[in-house]
């Protein structure tokens, strides 16, 4: 019987038992578990902040997914480029 996966350990657990995945199959999963810990660090902007992070190499995202404080590092860069072409938006 296989156990279920942890949040933070979803996408090692689904990689291990799908290694056939699609790429595009493998940037769902990876969206699935990553855009709850994003939307814990920044609900307002979760959705837009998880498609940048999903621009990022596959490995880049999953250890965003394993570690909070890289992750929290890089949903503040994605911050600081959102509210940077939301002043070129208003100029």
């Amino acid at each position: 019987v296989p156990r279920p996966c942890k949040r933070r350990t979803r996408w090692r657990c689904w990689r291990s038992s799908s290694p056939s995945a699609s790429p595009d199959q493998a940037r769902m999963l990876l969206g699935e578990a990553l855009h709850p810990l994003v939307d814990e660090i920044e609900p307002q902007a979760a959705a837009k902040i998880t498609g940048m992070l999903l621009e990022m190499d596959q490995g880049e995202v999953l250890l965003l997914i394993e570690d909070a404080g890289a992750l929290r590092a890089k949903v503040q860069e994605a911050l600081t480029v959102l509210k940077a072409a939301a002043g070129e938006e208003g100029n």
